[in-house]
């Protein structure tokens, strides 16, 4: 998948967690070794609350796993 493909996935999938009352952050993180590098979490957009990751502090998701959550499969 080259970088447009994987930025409009990327984009695809936040507008869907918006519909969904959501919001899709990606980690910050820099540093390519860290565990939640280049990973994602779905936040609900009112409460702030976590509603999908994969580390207990947040983040680990990829976009493969956002899709699932998004579709109620994760």
């Amino acid at each position: 998948m080259n970088h447009t493909e994987l930025r409009t996935r990327e984009t695809r999938l936040r507008r869907a967690a918006v519909r969904q009352g959501l919001r899709m952050e990606k980690s910050r993180r820099r540093d390519t070794r860290a565990t939640d590098y280049g990973t994602y979490h779905l936040v609900e957009a009112e409460t702030n609350d976590l509603k999908a990751h994969g580390l207990p502090r947040g983040y680990g998701l990829s976009l493969d796993d956002v899709e699932r959550a998004l579709n109620g499969e994760l």
